[in-house]
C-alpha cells in the first residue's frame, strides 16, 4: 500500500483523495509548433489503498493494449473503492499517430530507460516515467503485443527470479505465464530496480485489434484490482476460471527456406516433436517444404506474415513448461 508520501503530486499537480483528474503530459511540439500531449487519467478514492499504474502504447503500433485501457476507462473500472488508479492509454503518442513502433527519431522507448531529462525525446519520456510516476505507484500493469506480424497468445511475462510476481501473474489468469529475462534499459527493468512489481501483458500483434486478446487483458486487469480490493469482488471475481500454463523455457522455430508461409496449427496448441506445423511454398507450384516441430511443447506465438525469408522466426514454442 502506498505510504511513501502524504502528498500525491503528479506532473506538478497535487491530487487529493477523492479527486478524479485528467492531466496532460506534454511530450513535445510538432514542426508546426502544435503541442502534442499525452492524457493521463488519475482516479483517487477517499479511502487509502494501493496505487496501480496501467500503461499501454509504449510502442505506438501496439493498439490492443490501448483498447484494453480504453475499456477500463469506459466501464469506469478505473474508479477504485480504495487507493488510486492511474491510466496512460498511449505513452508513445507519436508512434500511435503514425502507426509506428518507435519515436520520430527512430528510438524504441522500451530501450531508453531509465532515461535522462537532457537526452533524446524517448529518453526524456522514460525519465519522467521513472522519476515522476514510479515513486508514487505500488504496481504496474503494462500492455504490449507481438511485433510486426508475430501474433502472441495472451500471456503474462515475469522475471522468474522475482517469486512475488508469480501469485499476481496467476490471478491475472492469462492462458500463459512466460518466464522472460529482463531486457536492458526496458521499463520492466526500471520497475524492478525501483522495487515496483510489474506484470507485462503480451497479446495479439501490431496494428491489429483482436477482441479475444482485449477480453483477456481486461479480465486480468479486473482480477488484479479485485484482488487488491479496489473494485467489488462480487462483480469481478478475482479467481480465474482456468489455470495458466507456465512456460519456463522456450525457443523459436525458424524458417529454413524463403517463400510463402502458412501455419497449419492454431495458437496455443500443444504439439509433439515431429508434428507438421506449417509449410513454405513458392508462387509457381514447384516448391513445398513442410515445417516440423523441433520438440513437444505449446505454440504461444505464430508469425502471420504470408512471405518469409530464410531465418525468420515462425513459431515460439515452449521447451519446458508446467501447469499450476
Amino acid at each position: 500500500m502506498n505510504t511513501k508520501s502524504k502528498r500525491f503530486v503528479l506532473l506538478g499537480t497535487e491530487i487529493e483523495p477523492g479527486d478524479n483528474v485528467e492531466l496532460n503530459f506534454s511530450l513535445a511540439k510538432l514542426h508546426s509548433r502544435t503541442a502534442v500531449n499525452v492524457p493521463i487519467l488519475v482516479n483517487r478514492s477517499k479511502k487509502p489503498g494501493p496505487t496501480v499504474l496501467f500503461t499501454a502504447g509504449v510502442h505506438g503500433d501496439e493498439v490492443s493494449g490501448v483498447a484494453i485501457i480504453r475499456e477500463l476507462i469506459a466501464s469506469k473500472i478505473n474508479h477504485p473503492l480504495i487507493g488510486t488508479v492511474i491510466c496512460i492509454p498511449v505513452i508513445n503518442i507519436f508512434g500511435f499517430l503514425n502507426k509506428s513502433r518507435n519515436f520520430p527519431d527512430g528510438r524504441d522507448l522500451n530501450r531508453a530507460f531509465p532515461g535522462s531529462n537532457k537526452g533524446s525525446l524517448a529518453s526524456r519520456v522514460a525519465h519522467e516515467l521513472v522519476t515522476g510516476f514510479l515513486p508514487l505507484v505500488d504496481y504496474v500493469v503494462d500492455f504490449h503485443t507481438g511485433g510486426a506480424d508475430r501474433f502472441n497468445a495472451a500471456q503474462i511475462r515475469i522475471n522468474p527470479n522475482r517469486p512475488e510476481l508469480k501469485p499476481l501473474a496467476q490471478l491475472f489468469g492469462a492462458p500463459f505465464i512466460v518466464h522472460s529475462r529482463l531486457l536492458a534499459k526496458s521499463f520492466r527493468a526500471s520497475c524492478q530496480k525501483q522495487g515496483v512489481p510489474m506484470l507485462l501483458f503480451e497479446g495479439g500483434k501490431s496494428n491489429h485489434l483482436d477482441q479475444e486478446i482485449i477480453e483477456h487483458g481486461l479480465s486480468g486487469a479486473k482480477r488484479v484490482l479485485a484482488h487488491l480490493k479496489m473494485i467489488p469482488a462480487k462483480l469481478h471475481p478475482p479467481t480465474p476460471k482456468q489455470s495458466s500454463i507456465i512456460v519456463e523455457k522456450s525457443h523459436w522455430i525458424r524458417a529454413k527456406h524463403s517463400g510463402m508461409f502458412q501455419a497449419c496449427i492454431r495458437l496455443g496448441d500443444l504439439v509433439a516433436e515431429g508434428d507438421i506445423i506449417g509449410e513454405i511454398t513458392d508462387p509457381f507450384g514447384k516448391f513445398n517444404r513442410k515445417i516440423k516441430s523441433t520438440n513437444s511443447g505449446y505454440i504461444f506465438n505464430i508469425n502471420e506474415a504470408p512471405l518469409v525469408y530464410n531465418g525468420d522466426a515462425l513459431f515460439h514454442i515452449s521447451t519446458k513448461y508446467s501447469h499450476e
